[in-house]
């Protein structure tokens, strides 16, 4: 435990990010523990958020694990400025925030402020594709969205950004080693897609220049939560 008024230290990120998906802290909070001393990062997102995540956040951080915190902060800048500081206040290792503009990352990077927390800009969600970025009125193709979001991130001076595998090849040619690049949409080979339109295995996230998988389904729904986020941190460290 730390100290009152102390702030927690980052953990040390594991690789693997596994997404725990839950509608309340109980079930995350087994799934945490079922993990134990694997290399792991923890991703707690806006369902669990909404569900009283923070408190686990809270202890998670205090234990000295690596924490995701995917609130995709997007609101006027002065909100996202003091959500951002809050959430850095926290300990927490990652937090994300919609990379639509540079107002809006400007102002998470000042709240930021001189914390360790690494901001990750989300290009375009993994769920979507083409079709679906026409219907929000965007004529550009999903790669391109990807770079013109990736540009604006590293000039507001973001450590990384979310996109799906599909585009990390042609973020990691194009920014070189400028920013980290998280990749969810995440399925071992024979793993159904769900919901997710832009997929890749463990190995050919890694190949493409991807430096952080997250991972929910294949880990979370496995009958052996372990065993499985085992066998892809053998399929990351063999890729």
């Amino acid at each position: 435990m730390t100290a009152a008024g102390a702030t927690p230290a980052q953990g040390v990120p594991g690789r693997l990010i596994v997404a725990l998906d839950f509608p309340a802290p109980g079930p995350a909070r087994a799934l945490a523990d079922a993990l134990g001393d694997l290399p792991v990062t923890l991703k707690i997102g806006l369902e669990l958020i909404y569900a009283g995540g923070l408190d686990l956040v809270r202890e998670l951080v205090e234990e000295g694990r690596s924490i995701f915190l995917d609130a995709k902060l997007l609101d006027i800048p002065n909100t996202v400025e003091r959500s951002a500081a809050s959430a850095a206040a926290l300990g927490v290792t990652f937090l994300t925030v919609h990379g639509t503009d540079a107002k809006t990352l400007g102002a998470a990077v000042r709240g930021r402020g001189s914390a360790g927390t690494k901001l990750l800009a989300i290009t375009v969600l993994t769920s979507l594709d083409e079709a679906d970025l026409r219907e929000q009125g965007i004529a550009a193709s999903a790669e391109e969205m990807v770079l013109r979001r990736a540009r604006l991130a590293a000039g507001a001076g973001f450590d990384g950004v979310v996109a799906s595998p599909k585009e990390a090849a042609a973020i990691r040619a194009t920014m070189g080693d400028r920013l980290l690049i998280v990749t969810p949409g995440i399925r071992p080979a024979g793993a159904v897609s769900a919901d997710q339109a832009r997929v890749a295995t463990p190995a050919d996230a890694l190949r493409a220049g991807a430096d952080y998988l997250v991972v929910g389904r294949p880990i979370t729904a496995a009958a052996d939560p372990r065993a499985a986020a085992q066998a892809i941190l053998a399929e990351m460290a063999s890729a």
